[in-house]
């Protein structure tokens, strides 16, 4: 068939087209593979040399990790081609420059996605949901997790230790590390359950003071115990007064970020980057963003940056990866001096520390650690520590420097915990309204015979401490819940469980007749160095006889921390008992947090083997 005069023409271009298409696809095919095999081209190095974690003043230009040792790069635009990993650069006060690339024939490809979009486009992440991970390796018993060696508070006999004093703690840590454990098929060890930490995950829904003249409101509640109903608790609650985020004073916050080669999996150094993401739209321009990192030595990434800058700040985040040993001591030496640097008066300084803590370079004592962290945080700097990831995981160090750091404990296990901590709680992990808080209650002996304080064991302080506005407590937030528990057996009621002493005297019963007890609770104002004092008598017509929803959820979180850890003040209060108790008191659950926690103790039932209940619920 004859091709038309008219119809050659279009033939020739198409083959042409043709053609060149094939060509440059085979360019870009060796282009790609040259890059694969690392052969991109390097700008020369003028200078190389080790990063000091005292040089606070020096920016660093860009930053090469090589294993355990951080490199410091002349000044240079920088091409994004891969995520920053062993021998890679991050670039910390320069513009990203795109690599160069020839168009292509056919219609031009999209835009590269913002570093926002890369860190956020997974739905999990939209929706705040559980993280787009795979999900953790099988508990190996052989792990090097540490724990720190506890045994739970004794029952005390009134007649001779009629005071109980103890620092608040708002660390929620424990519960959520417990969390993951269960989650993937096996029984915590007990050292790892705090039931303090437990007790405070959930919000008990107590009102805020009405002026902040008091920074905290205070609650109490006396019900039977659902496990004994010879015995009762005594619930005391504390709430900060609520703050709106935008009226947070402006933040100066240095993330202090492990990249050492044991965080380089995904539920470590991937859901820190994902849940860091998070919050930081929630950053504004009056905040100052740092961020250091450190593996064999430590390196400022980011300088003191304005919050509202979040692509900048994401992109930094984005392109970290992990590699070499763990100093952590120097990298929480220069995350001060950052933060001293960029220190905002009468605004929130804190360096936020995220950290499977296995420190095993530099200052790896954990006491030389809380000590020199005890010492920053003369300067107005506190500290939040964050744990990541599992096998190695270092709670004990965690949790202590957090506690000598003037901040508080959080794990972070899912992507829905991180938004929790980071998002939902942000106004309460940064802005402290009240400063070492110390509870003390003086119980009536002519009243309650017992008393065993639930948790608190590294909390607890000695009786003339109370007074002492030398010695350390805890913080409050703005809108945190505090709550403790107490199990009481009063006078004459069968539940207790010493006897009386032969040789000791009664207390007169008739100042306070009715009073079980006599609560009494220290602080200071954030910028304050001398405590008030608030009082409340408790007293007996207080005892409701039956249980709260409050209560009874509460009194199910303890018992379920008491039944990890052996059920020794429970009785045979079983798995499927606490479950029964949580059910009928869950209450409102906006966040599925308490629909959560039932779920748990049916996958401990399950763990532990208990078939059925071997008592019913006190009523």
């Amino acid at each position: 068939m004859k091709t038309s005069s008219r119809t050659a023409p279009k033939f020739r271009l198409l083959t042409l087209a043709i053609a060149a298409t094939l060509v440059l696809g085979a360019c870009a095919k060796q282009a790609k593979v040259e890059q694969d095999i690392g052969s991109r081209p390097e700008a020369p190095r003028e200078q190389e040399r080790q990063v000091a974690a005292g040089d606070s003043n020096e920016v660093l230009d860009s930053i090469v990790i090589t294993g355990s040792r951080i490199r410091v790069d002349e000044q240079r635009p920088h091409k994004l081609e891969r995520p920053v990993g062993v021998d890679d650069s991050i670039v910390a006060d320069e513009p990203m420059v795109l690599a160069e690339m020839a168009p292509p024939p056919s219609p031009p490809a999209p835009p590269a996605p913002s570093a926002h979009m890369k860190i956020l486009a997974s739905p999990a992440v939209q929706s705040a949901g559980v993280a787009a991970i795979p999900p953790a390796s099988p508990y190996d018993p052989a792990n090097r997790e540490q724990y720190a060696e506890r045994k739970d508070n004794n029952v005390k006999q009134v007649s001779d230790e009629p005071v109980s004093t103890f620092s608040i703690d708002v660390d929620t840590g424990s519960y959520s590390n417990v969390r993951r454990m269960l989650a993937q098929g096996h029984l915590p060890p007990a050292d790892a359950v705090r039931a303090e930490e437990f007790i405070n995950y959930f919000d008990y829904g107590f009102s805020a003071p009405e002026t902040r003249k008091q920074p905290f409101s205070v609650h109490t509640e006396l019900a039977p115990a659902p496990w004994n109903s010879k015995r009762h608790l005594l619930m005391v609650g504390l709430k900060g007064y609520e703050i709106a985020q935008e009226s947070i004073p402006a933040s100066n916050l240095v993330f202090l970020i492990d990249t050492s080669g044991s965080m380089d999996s995904a539920d470590k150094i991937g859901l820190l980057k994902q849940s860091f993401a998070l919050m930081v739209p929630k950053l504004r321009a009056q905040d100052r963003i740092s961020l250091v990192v450190y593996a064999g030595s430590a390196g400022l990434v980011l300088p003191p940056t304005p919050g509202d800058q979040h692509e900048t700040i994401l992109a930094a985040l984005e392109r970290l990866t992990a590699g070499g040993s763990t100093n952590g001591g120097e990298g929480i030496t220069l995350a001060y001096e950052q933060a001293r640097r960029a220190f905002i008066r009468d605004g929130v300084n804190r360096v936020i520390l995220a950290t499977d803590g296995d420190f095993n370079v530099g200052l790896v004592d954990n006491e030389a650690l809380k000590s020199m962290v005890s010492e920053q945080r003369q300067s107005g700097v506190s500290l939040t520590t964050l744990g990541f990831g599992q096998g190695n995981y270092n709670d004990e160090l965690s949790e202590q420097l957090a506690d000598v750091g003037n901040g508080n404990h959080a794990y972070i296990d899912t992507l829905q915990e991180g938004h929790k901590v980071l998002v939902e709680e942000m106004s309460s992990t940064l802005f402290t309204i009240a400063k070492d808080v110390k509870i003390q209650i003086e119980f009536n002996p002519a009243q309650v015979a017992e008393y065993r304080l639930i948790g608190y064991e590294n909390r607890m302080l000695a009786r003339e401490d109370f007074n002492n506005d030398r010695v350390d407590a805890g913080e409050i937030g703005a809108g945190h819940d505090v709550t403790a528990l107490y199990e009481v057996a009063l006078v004459g009621s069968g539940g207790e469980q010493m006897d009386p002493l032969r040789y000791g005297q009664k207390a007169s019963s008739k100042p306070a007749a009715a009073e079980l007890a006599f609560l009494k609770l220290r602080y200071k104002a954030p910028d304050a160095e001398t405590s008030e004092l608030i009082t409340y008598p408790i007293e007996r017509h207080q005892i409701s006889g039956t249980v709260s929803a409050r209560m009874g959820f509460a009194s199910a979180v303890a018992a379920f921390a008491d039944r990890l850890r052996g059920g020794e003040h429970i009785g045979g209060f079983s798995f499927t008992e606490i479950s029964k108790l949580a059910r009928q008191h869950k209450g409102q659950d906006p966040f599925g947090y308490r629909d959560e926690f039932i779920g748990l103790l049916d996958r401990a039932q399950s763990l532990s083997g208990e078939t059925a209940p071997k008592v019913s619920v006190a009523q």
